[in-house]
């Protein structure tokens, strides 16, 4: 922001989201926000009403990853197209791995951590679904592609409830999974 200091809600959520992550939602104090955020506590109660609610302006901070199928599918070629895929999701994890990490440990204490998480979760079904009906060109099971996109949804999600703990190793993009879910897809001709 060129030298000036971030506008107060703006530090306010990293504060939490710093702490949260920290040492979790119930053990932070909004007192322990206000002081990391250089604001007075009245501050953080004036944005956000209740503790619950900065956990709720966090869950809409987690990056879109809702993508254009155009932008990874490779016709024909589904281990291709789902590679790029999960590289794409992967890289906008990467902007956001302490937040994902944070929302996953909350999501079992608190209802509206989990639904977000679970609509994320459909939404990446649906978009793995999406990519290897484009990539397959037709001729796929319906009933085979919507288990292969809820597995793999399941893959990448756990990885990502993880991912903090990965490191800074490279991310392993599931290759073996990958090809494996491909080569079943296209095993199997169409009823």
């Amino acid at each position: 922001m060129n030298g000036e200091q971030a506008p107060a809600k703006e530090r306010i959520l990293v504060a939490a989201e710093e702490l949260f992550a920290e040492y979790g939602f119930d053990a932070t104090p909004t007192s322990r926000i206000a002081e990391r955020a250089g604001v007075p506590k009245g501050l953080v109660h004036y944005y956000f009403r209740r503790k619950s609610d900065l956990l709720a302006a966090l869950i809409k901070r987690l990056p879109d990853e809702q993508i254009d199928p155009t932008g990874v599918v490779v016709p024909g070629d589904i281990a291709e197209s789902l590679r790029r895929l999960v590289s794409e999701l992967d890289a906008r994890l990467a902007r956001s791995r302490m937040l994902s990490h944070l929302l996953w440990r909350e999501a079992d204490t608190h209802r509206a951590v989990r639904d977000a998480l679970q609509d994320r979760f459909q939404q990446l079904v649906r978009q793995v679904k999406a990519v290897i009906l484009a990539a397959s060109e037709g001729g796929l099971a319906v009933a085979d592609v919507d288990s292969a996109a809820g597995l793999l949804a399941l893959a990448v999600s756990y990885r990502h409830s993880v991912a903090r703990h990965a490191g800074d190793d490279p991310p392993d993009l599931m290759e073996r999974e990958l090809n494996f879910i491909a080569d079943a897809l296209m095993a199997r001709p169409s009823p």
